[in-house]
């Protein structure tokens, strides 16, 4: 399986994001980058960052389904044709390129830590045996990666990321058979986070198709993530439905930090967001705005910015990631 990409290097980068090296940094790091969501497939292919072309085709309902469990490609015949237009618009993608696969695929952990060894091959079985009650599947299947991080007392903390490697290759296997190679297999929404930016704490909230996965970010430390499906997609929920997940969370982190997050951004929630985000001020009282409106989003080219427009947010990140 290629390398989930929060896989712990001794690399250091500078730049704006430098300080998403601990989750995110792997070698290499390929421009070309591929996504497969449950309502589409999408390409971009960047030079440093300027993009050079894109395409995105969308799937019939059914064809994806994302699960850490159960077959997730239902329609593989389906999913390479489409993936097979959006090549043929953007270039030749033979080689190496990342690979965005849905939320639910790569489960995400944030685990207290006294101490854990440097040596990838003694700190695997550590990290396995702390998971191994956490994940719906039985964890020898499993690829792990992990970074460190420090909690806000200063202690160690190990954020993993766990896939089941059969249901990870499924995906591979369609992009694969187009002539590209996935080095790095990332969930979308981690791929996004180089977006939020690096000032005080904010809260990510990104809607993809049923599943709302939130984020909380404070300085260079992942304080939480979760991924959780809604009763309906955003085009049919009802806001208070996110306020139910989100309340436990905003709860979570000032009992945990002692202050309130400073903001949120809004990713996903397609032509109902200004319904979400006055829904969530009303209730949270925390100013919010759309993840392409925020800080981080407005630095970037005219190009990449026309891709958040669109819902691209992951193939933006992916470049984002990729340091100044």
């Amino acid at each position: 399986m290629s390398s989930i990409a929060t896989a712990e290097s001794p690399l250091q980068r500078t730049g704006l994001l430098g300080r998403f090296d601990r989750w995110l940094n792997v070698v290499p790091h390929p421009a070309p980058v591929v996504e497969i969501s449950a309502a589409y497939v999408a390409a971009a292919r960047w030079n440093g960052d300027t993009l050079e072309s894109s395409a995105v085709e969308p799937l019939e309902a059914g064809a994806v389904m994302p699960s850490p469990v159960e077959t997730n490609v239902t329609q593989p015949e389906g999913v390479r044709r489409a993936l097979q237009r959006v090549f043929s618009r953007i270039g030749n993608l033979e080689g190496q390129c990342a690979l965005l696969v849905p939320d639910p695929v790569i489960r995400v952990f944030i685990l207290p830590f006294e101490t854990l060894p440097r040596k990838h091959d003694d700190a695997l079985p550590l990290l396995r045996w702390r998971l191994k009650k956490s994940v719906p599947f039985d964890v020898e299947e499993t690829a792990v990666s992990w970074s460190r991080q420090q909690a806000r007392d200063g202690s160690l903390e190990v954020v993993a990321a766990v896939a089941r490697q059969k249901i990870v290759r499924e995906y591979e296997e369609i992009v694969e058979s187009l002539g590209a190679s996935p080095t790095v297999v990332l969930s979308a929404t981690l791929a996004t986070l180089p977006l939020v930016g690096d000032r005080g704490s904010t809260l990510l909230l990104r809607m993809s198709g049923r599943i709302l996965t939130t984020a909380i970010v404070r300085g260079s430390t992942l304080c939480l993530y979760r991924s959780t499906e809604m009763p309906a997609a955003s085009a049919q929920l009802d806001p208070k439905w996110m306020l139910e997940e989100i309340f436990p969370v905003a709860a979570y982190y000032q009992d945990t930090w002692g202050e309130n997050i400073e903001r949120a951004l809004f990713a996903g929630f397609e032509g109902r967001q200004d319904l979400f985000q006055s829904a969530f001020e009303n209730e949270l009282k925390i100013p919010s705005r759309a993840l392409s409106g925020g800080e981080a989003a407005l630095a970037l080219d005219g190009s990449a910015r026309e891709l958040l427009q669109h819902g691209l947010e992951p193939l933006v990140g992916w470049m984002a990631n990729a340091g100044a």
